[in-house]
């Protein structure tokens, strides 16, 4: 290839990103690669704390896709073992540590999910898990590991300043976190890492960690967060306010129908390749509705995606969301729990997010605040969840 080849990559490589560091040795990298006529080694993890990917994971998944149409190959390392942790970037309290059946079943859906952005071959990806490394791990070996880095570099990390500031505790093992990733790179002869803003202190622990192993220290590029529905916090379903990629297309489509029209712009910003001029000069109501058809249809169809948009379009000129909802139907005659409804009609990403909708009072049965999670509907009704998901509860 040719300089201009090399700066095409760089140009398509660069945008959205927020950070690379640095852009000189990523030149370096690429260049080098070509040479030697072998694919660039482009690492994005993913902790499986959640059993679905939701439109903020798919920033990283749609830059790991522009590696691989230049031709390079995206390492997805799925952290199995990390996620038993629990990575503390951006926490302001110790988390819930994982059992390994709950990280198992979380990583089962994660491959099928990623097929829907990435190219799933072999010449294009390789799909690793931590725990080929660490689940053997021996004491001499992690020392070794653990002495390579100093407390006194963790302390300045802001997660964890703010939290001694603060008199919170730090267990042992969120220290360990940043080194666990870090080792990750060195397994797998990482020569890219991307990962979230907040993330940039574990992928600069990588290079420091490969660069103490004897390896070309891996090239870092950040990517931008992205705000959730409410526009305020990053999208988590911690928060209730996310956009699954497998949730059905109704519900996918009224979701993004319900952001603020500054929000819509952000989200074409960084989810589309849309000339954002353009958009800026539409309607607000039709931007929105172009924008959720074709997020749709990336995930599913160009036919579900105009189906979704009819739906919507002749519910909306009536004013009633409600009825663009799912069914449910009940297999008791005496009734279910509110909490099986919830988990068996999947409009809940998990049974956590399930109790903290209850208990926060997102939850209604014909304009009914439903708290206890043993409530049984045995009566047909509108159940609403959250600000934009109904359920239509029918009798067997």
């Amino acid at each position: 290839m040719t300089k201009i080849d090399i700066k095409g990559q760089i140009d398509k490589i660069k945008r959205g990103t927020v950070e690379i560091i640095s852009e000189e040795e990523l030149t370096g990298h690429i260049n080098n690669a070509l040479k030697a006529r072998r694919p660039l080694r482009v690492k994005a993890g993913f902790d499986p704390t959640a059993s679905d990917i939701h439109l903020g994971h798919t920033l990283l998944l749609r830059k790991l896709r522009t590696f691989q149409d230049l031709n390079h190959k995206a390492i997805l390392l799925i952290g199995d073992y990390t996620a038993l942790i629990g990575d503390p970037s951006g926490q302001s309290q110790t988390r819930k540590m994982l059992t390994k059946k709950e990280v198992a079943d979380n990583a089962k859906t994660y491959l099928k999910q990623v097929a829907k952005i990435l190219l799933t071959d072999k010449e294009h990806l390789e799909v690793r898990y931590n725990s080929e490394w660490f689940r053997s791990l021996s004491l001499d070996k992690f020392l070794d590991i653990a002495s390579r880095y100093n407390v006194a570099r963790l302390v300045e990390r802001d997660d964890f300043s703010n939290r001694l500031k603060q008199g919170k505790p730090i267990s042992v093992v969120e220290f360990l976190y940043p080194l666990m990733q870090g080792y990750d790179s060195v397994a797998l002869d990482a020569d890219i890492e991307m990962g979230g803003t907040d993330q940039k202190f574990n992928l600069l622990v990588g290079r420091d960690m490969q660069r103490s192993f004897g390896k070309v220290p891996q090239v870092v590029i950040t990517l931008p967060l992205l705000e959730g529905l409410d526009g305020k916090m990053k999208m988590s379903k911690s928060y209730d306010n996310f956009v699954g990629i497998t949730e059905p297309p109704r519900e996918i489509f009224g979701k993004l129908m319900s952001i603020s029209d500054e929000l819509m712009i952000r989200y074409y910003e960084l989810l589309t390749e849309d000339n954002l001029e353009a958009v800026k000069k539409m309607h607000p109501k039709e931007a929105k509705l172009n924008f959720a058809e074709g997020i749709v249809t990336r995930f599913y169809s160009p036919e579900l995606a105009a189906k979704a948009r009819s739906d919507f379009e002749a519910v909306f000129s009536k004013g009633n969301l409600a009825e663009l909802a799912q069914e449910h139907r009940l297999k008791n005659a005496r009734g279910e729990t509110i909490f099986t409804i919830l988990m068996e009609s999947k409009v809940v990403a998990s049974g956590n997010d399930a109790r903290r909708l209850l208990r926060d009072a997102a939850v209604r049965f014909e304009n009914e605040v439903i708290k206890d999670e043993k409530f049984v509907i045995n009566r047909c009704g509108t159940l609403k969840v959250g600000k934009t998901r109904f359920l239509k509860i029918i009798l067997p």
